[in-house]
């Protein structure tokens, strides 16, 4: 950078030197310019150099930062597709849907249906219309178990009031019972008797419901509405049930059809029932897929590897004594052996290293298929299970890499990095316009001051001029 400087100086001289020595008058403009540009070209190459040097840190750091975010996003949308995962998968789709659980699953269940979860169905009495009015008073909810023409209450659930305003319609009272967040819903049915309430609670034996009915003295009729199972059942469409279903010949009850980690690894949505005529759950077996993706993880790594490399070179790279770039270094190193499942069961595969991957003294990686087959013959389940975008596995390590290099609040990081030489690079470019504006008011300077130079000297030619004719003239007349 120095020689730079050293050849702008130089070359600035020369034409001073050259205009000086011209012979034939002086071009004071151009005079002041080199002037002022001699003054300060050696301070102005310099912050050039510096400046030119930051834009290189700059794009070097964002580079890196950005090749980190991009694994990781592709990582995530990789697993995302679900190809890594270990997924169950039903013989009879008819009996239930099935889908990946909060666990690992692995080998093969039976799954036999007995029945389904119901919710309770209930019409009231039919009115001429939606809009005829039902009277006023309190509607009363109680929850519990019917059972024929039996109710009993469940006391764990508390009961909900629902207010019936004077002049109200069978439409707000639907309304009403579905702002009460009870759990019922309700709507207006215009069937062929007429304008009817339908009701329908939650799945589940003790999701069952009856309705009391308190009426305003003098605006009655609310009691239309209300409902047990002693007084008139052929108003109950459906009662509510729990499900039941055997799994690998074990019973259960749920009060709902949807089943979760019963069989551990998955989730069930009970649609049919196959009494008589259990089906198979399954696991799928991911190896091949988790394989391929361990082989792409480590060329996308080796291609981060290589800008780091070439960043941090001793000699000429951009980056070669920043703290961001050492602390990424130190990230990528140490991946292989970094524990990603941290709740793996012993035995069971729990580093990137589990998975093949392996880092050179170059701080390249390459990839032990050996290790990788092993890993993937003796657990597969477990491989898979380490392709999730949860809190841990290959997803949660990487991205936590490529977000501690994007952070702005630790001081180790390329974003600190580059936060840092964007502040210097704004000092370096308010230098270099504060350097310029005051050589422009020097040459502005000594443009004034050389005019009034060429005048006076303009002056004193003249009279030279002058005197020199008259002694011309007076040695001609002594001759």
């Amino acid at each position: 950078m120095p020689t730079t400087s050293s050849t702008a100086s130089t070359s600035a001289t020369a034409q001073i030197i050259s205009t000086l020595g011209a012979g034939s008058g002086i071009n004071t403009s151009q005079l002041a310019e080199q002037l002022a540009a001699a003054q300060f070209a050696t301070r102005l190459d310099l912050l050039t150099a510096k400046n030119e040097k930051l834009t290189a840190q700059i794009s070097s750091a964002s580079n890196l930062k950005s090749l980190m975010s991009t694994l990781s996003s592709s990582i995530g949308s990789l697993i995302r597709t679900g190809d890594l995962a270990v997924t169950p998968s039903i013989a009879n789709a008819s009996v239930a849907s099935v889908t990946k659980g909060t666990a690992t699953g692995s080998g093969s269940y039976s799954l036999e249906v007995t029945s389904l979860a119901n919710a309770q169905k209930l019409l009231t009495p039919a009115y001429p219309a939606s809009t005829s009015t039902v009277g006023s008073g309190t509607l009363t909810l109680r929850f519990g178990t019917v059972s024929g023409s039996s109710f009993t209450a469940d006391t764990a659930q508390a009961a909900v009031d629902i207010t019936i305003a004077s002049g109200a319609t069978l439409a707000d009272v639907a309304s009403a019972i579905n702002a009460s967040n009870s759990g019922v819903s309700a709507y207006v049915a215009n069937g062929t008797s007429g304008a009817q309430l339908v009701l329908k609670g939650k799945e589940g034996a003790t999701s069952g419901f009856v309705i009391e009915a308190t009426e305003t003295v003098g605006n009655e009729g609310l009691a239309n509405l209300a409902w047990t199972p002693a007084t008139n059942l052929t108003r109950l469409k459906t009662t509510a049930t729990d499900a039941a279903y055997n799994i690998d010949g074990v019973g259960y009850t749920s009060t709902s059809n949807t089943v979760n980690d019963a069989v551990a690894g998955v989730n069930l949505k009970l649609t049919g029932t196959n009494v008589g005529a259990p089906t198979t759950i399954t696991f799928s077996d991911p190896s091949g897929n988790i394989s391929t993706a361990v082989t792409d993880l480590v060329d996308a790594l080796n291609e981060v590897a290589a800008q780091l490399n070439t960043a941090t070179d001793k000699t000429a790279g951009d980056l070669n004594n920043d703290p961001g770039a050492r602390a990424l270094r130190t990230a990528l190193i140490t991946l292989a052996g970094t524990k990603v499942m941290p709740n793996a069961a012993d035995g069971e595969p729990s580093t990137l290293g589990d998975l093949g991957l392996k880092v050179e003294r170059n701080g390249t990686f390459t990839m032990d298929a050996d290790r990788l087959a092993k890993t993937l013959k003796d657990s597969p389940q477990a491989a898979g299970a380490m392709w999730t975008t949860g809190v841990f596995g290959v997803y949660a390590t990487v991205d936590k890499i490529a977000r501690a290099a994007s952070s702005t609040s630790e001081g180790a990081s390329l974003g600190s990095s580059i936060t840092r030489y964007t502040a210097l690079q704004k000092t370096v470019t308010e230098k270099s316009t504060s350097l310029s504006e005051k050589q422009e008011d020097m040459r502005q300077r000594l443009v004034s001051r050389f005019a009034v130079m060429d005048t006076r000297v303009s002056g004193s030619q003249s009279t030279l001029s002058f005197l020199k004719a008259q002694i011309d003239a007076w040695n001609s007349s002594d001759n």
